[in-house]
């Protein structure tokens, strides 16, 4: 997953909620991907802080859209909705995927904007 698809999807998720990319306060994901560069990447280049969470943390956030698929592979049955979730908030774009279903994204409010971060196909369905 490249920088560019990941900020692209970002980009995208923010315009949909009347936000720009100045409104992230943090980036969010499973701690699997801790070091999935593109990711990682996109949180520099925003300067704002990866934050990580554990699969089974994860999966005691309710989300409106879980995934069996999911859940059988990364052990949480959400990762994008979860992490932008986690810690509270309000969702305000649910997840979405990239025009190649590699990246997974979803915003939610919180005292910062949570911009959670996933996969939703290729070799690992979500992050």
């Amino acid at each position: 997953m490249s920088v560019s698809a990941v900020l692209g999807l970002i980009e995208v998720s923010l315009r949909e909620a009347g936000l720009d990319l100045s409104s992230v306060g943090e980036l969010a994901t499973v701690d699997g991907k801790a070091d999935e560069a593109g990711i990682v990447a996109a949180a520099a280049r925003l300067g704002v802080p990866l934050r990580t969470y554990p699969a089974r943390e994860l999966a005691l956030v309710a989300v409106p859209h879980p995934s069996a698929e999911v859940l059988a592979v990364v052990g949480t049955p959400s990762v994008a909705e979860a992490a932008a979730l986690a810690g509270g908030g309000e969702l305000l774009v649910a997840k979405r995927t990239s025009g190649k279903g590699r990246v997974t994204c979803a915003v939610a409010r919180r005292r910062l904007l949570n911009v959670g971060l996933g996969y939703t196909g290729g070799e690992t369905p979500e992050c």
